[in-house]
């Protein structure tokens, strides 16, 4: 085989001829290449074939993957060209992206790396910056994101915000429920930042979503019934029993208080007040209260037992979250009827907080009642903003929302990035 053929095909070349290769001062390999007669002079944009402009800047380099442990660069003329309908642009050519430095398959590698790994070690095992790291897969993104509408087909959907980075730095995400994936994103989390969602998806689709799971932020219902009018709204089963949840730790807080009034307490070293007796037991039950009852332990069963002869009121608020929680379980028309016998159980509890949160679900009943006919959640948006909290985790942070963006996109849109040389997987 010939030495230039074997390099194109060491290298992954497609669509390219090999003129030359030398090897620097600096052990860098240098490969002199130029695009195939069929791929040469063509606009990046529209990859129409157009008249030779100018020579441009002369030669360019791009970094392309390591030869073994060389650092290695395609080198080659970078022409200009005028493209009838884009003006005057530089050449396109088969090895890399419109206005990289990099070839495609370096940046395929990093991306696929950038969602395997943290961005220290990818710098490290590709010699590239921080910053590049994030250029290089908002670059991939871009192009992928040119290839297929993500937002076509769209008719129930979920959102939600997610914290990204300290000091309140939020992307809102909205997921598509049918394809289980993740369908756009942008930084902040007011209606605002909705509203570039649903002016990117235009109004005919936007007449097309017939169902939206969010939790119970004014900034997402009113955004929804603006843009939407006749999406269904459908309350997130996961907020509303947490709203019961907080109010029984309420209930619990009040009782341990009472307890430490009436005497319950020690002081010790530093002259630190210690919980005992009944107030330390009611201290430290608030995991039992707070788990379902198949997931009890033994010891916290035991727990229960004692609120149960103990502290009547507390258990009443606990019985109460549970049948909160019931009415999702159960789903359908038997939801229904027990939330009815739920709301009148909670307004004469005789229970303050209790008795408020059944005027705050009242409210929104029937977005309650959309949940439980149509079984919709907010638990795919909670699991990927889990994913997404991971990836920047993984990552050590991100300083730029759309690096973030566009590998959350990468790994949860569908469109996970593939090494070069091997075949796309799902």
């Amino acid at each position: 085989m010939h030495t230039k053929t074997l390099f194109q095909k060491l290298l992954g070349l497609e669509k390219t001829v090999v003129e030359g290769v030398r090897l620097d001062d600096d052990d860098v390999l240098v490969v002199s290449v130029r695009p195939t007669a069929r791929e040469q002079l063509r606009c990046p944009q529209c990859r129409g074939k157009c008249p030779k402009y100018d020579k441009g800047s002369g030669t360019r380099r791009w970094r392309h993957l390591d030869a073994a442990t060389s650092m290695t660069f395609l080198e080659a003329p970078a022409p200009r060209v005028r493209c009838p309908r884009h003006g005057v642009v530089v050449a396109d050519v088969p090895w890399a992206r419109s206005g990289a430095g990099h070839t495609r398959a370096f940046d395929d590698e990093v991306a696929w790396l950038a969602v395997k790994l943290s961005n220290t070690a990818v710098c490290e095992l590709m010699r590239v910056a921080w910053t590049t790291v994030g250029s290089i897969i908002t670059r991939v993104w871009a192009d992928v994101e040119a290839k297929e509408d993500r937002l076509d087909g769209l008719s129930r959907i979920g959102i939600d915000e997610v914290s990204y980075k300290r000091g309140h730095k939020y992307l809102t995400v909205v997921v598509d429920h049918d394809r289980r994936r993740l369908v756009w994103a942008a930084p902040g989390r007011d209606s605002k930042t909705l509203q570039l969602f649903f002016d990117a998806l235009g109004p005919e689709r936007c007449a097309k979503i017939t169902h939206v799971s969010a939790d119970q932020a004014d900034w997402i219902a009113k955004t929804v019934t603006w843009k939407c009018p006749d999406a269904v709204l459908c309350a997130d089963p996961f907020h509303v029993v947490q709203w019961a949840t907080d109010a029984l730790d309420e209930v619990r807080r009040e009782a341990w208080r009472e307890a430490r009034k009436s005497g319950q307490t020690q002081t010790r070293g530093k002259g630190r007040v210690y919980s005992t007796g009944d107030a330390k037991k009611l201290r430290n039950s608030c995991y039992t209260l707070w788990k379902n009852p198949d997931n009890l332990t033994e010891r916290q069963k035991a727990k229960l037992e004692w609120i149960v002869k103990n502290n009547p009121r507390l258990y009443r608020a606990y019985r109460l979250k549970e049948g909160l929680r019931y009415v999702f379980t159960v789903k359908g028309e038997a939801g229904k009827v027990a939330l009815e016998r739920w709301l009148s159980w909670a307004r004469r509890c005789r229970i303050p907080v209790f008795v408020h949160l059944a005027k705050r679900i009242t409210l929104i009943r029937d977005k309650i009642h959309a949940t439980l006919d149509h079984g919709l959640s907010n638990a795919l948006v909670e699991s990927t903003n889990t994913k997404i909290r991971l990836l920047t985790r993984i990552a050590y942070g991100f300083k730029n929302p759309q690096a973030l963006i566009a590998i959350a996109m990468l790994s949860l849109g569908g469109h996970k990035p593939t090494l070069p040389g091997r075949k796309e997987t799902h």
